[in-house]
């Protein structure tokens, strides 16, 4: 069972508003009514009633949610009781997309001088799932694409990313070696969703519904569609596709950062975050002296 999912429901039998309850979690209120209907769909029964003016809960969501918040509540009393007494230290690190790119060597060098202890696991994450994985302890740090909306993290930025824009091949702009916000205006375009803030970033709506919950399915949305996408630099050497094509794009980049939860002050955490900064000082050390 999704564990996230019934976070979202208790939210929303809180809210009786789909909107509000979204904007608790930081995450668009499409993507968290699909998350509603997932779950009423495994459970085989409607939690909420919806109409235009209201949403409602049914008898099966008066019977179901509080049993919810009381397992919920149990799982949460675990993960603190297992993080105090770790035998062995493990860090979950969740990655959305290619993540730090070219530093992770770097990063896992530093991070093994001064914790030779600490074992990595990775979680891979979507748009809709970056933060919030960090919120309900899934992951201890997350690397993620910041497009804000998560001011109850401590969030810190890493490094710019170019903005590309990802066309088809068999498209006259393939033939481009750069592009202006101009050039695409009046393009249908592949749109990444699940934060808000995406739509910002990537260029407002998908005009049609064509839409990518990852950055690495975004590639494969446009040769599928021969839309445009939007994506950083990274990509190019991260998720090649022969049929399409990466061109640079004027506009704001895409910023990577780190996120944690407020208040961890865990010794395995801040080791991490240190080794990802100083792999930045370092790749930044590197440019000048190549320079």
């Amino acid at each position: 069972m999704d564990v996230q999912a019934l976070r979202y429901a208790l939210t929303l039998a809180e809210e009786l508003h789909f909107g509000r309850a979204a904007r608790v979690h930081y995450i668009a209120a499409q993507a968290f009514g699909r998350r509603i209907r997932a779950l009423e769909h495994e459970l085989g029964a409607p939690l909420f009633e919806r109409t235009s003016r209201r949403v409602a809960l049914t008898s099966a969501g008066e019977r179901f949610l509080p049993r919810a918040r009381r397992v919920l509540a149990g799982m949460d009393e675990l993960v603190l009781a297992a993080e105090g007494d770790r035998s062995e230290p493990v860090l979950r690190i969740g990655v959305l997309g290619f993540g730090l790119a070219d530093r992770w060597s770097a990063t896992r060098a530093l991070l093994a001088r001064h914790r030779a202890d600490l074992s990595l696991s990775y979680v891979e994450l979507d748009w809709a799932t970056q933060y919030d994985a960090v919120r309900t302890g899934e992951v201890d740090v997350a690397v993620v694409h910041d497009v804000g909306g998560a001011d109850d993290l401590l969030v810190e930025r890493v490094m710019d990313a170019e903005r590309y824009a990802v066309v088809p091949v068999e498209s006259e702009l393939a033939a481009a070696e750069h592009l202006t916000e101009p050039d695409i205006v009046d393009r249908p375009r592949v749109a990444p969703v699940g934060q808000p803030g995406l739509a910002d970033w990537g260029g407002g709506s998908s005009r049609g519904g064509v839409e990518v919950r990852s950055p690495a399915a975004v590639a494969t949305a446009v040769a599928a569609t021969a839309r445009i996408g939007l994506h950083a630099e990274p990509a190019m050497r991260f998720y090649p596709h022969p049929e399409v094509r990466y061109l640079p794009l004027d506009g704001p980049g895409a910023v990577v950062a780190i996120a944690s939860r407020v208040g961890d002050h865990r010794d395995a955490v801040a080791a991490f975050r240190t080794a990802v900064l100083a792999s930045a000082g370092i790749e930044r050390l590197g440019r000048r002296a190549g320079g």
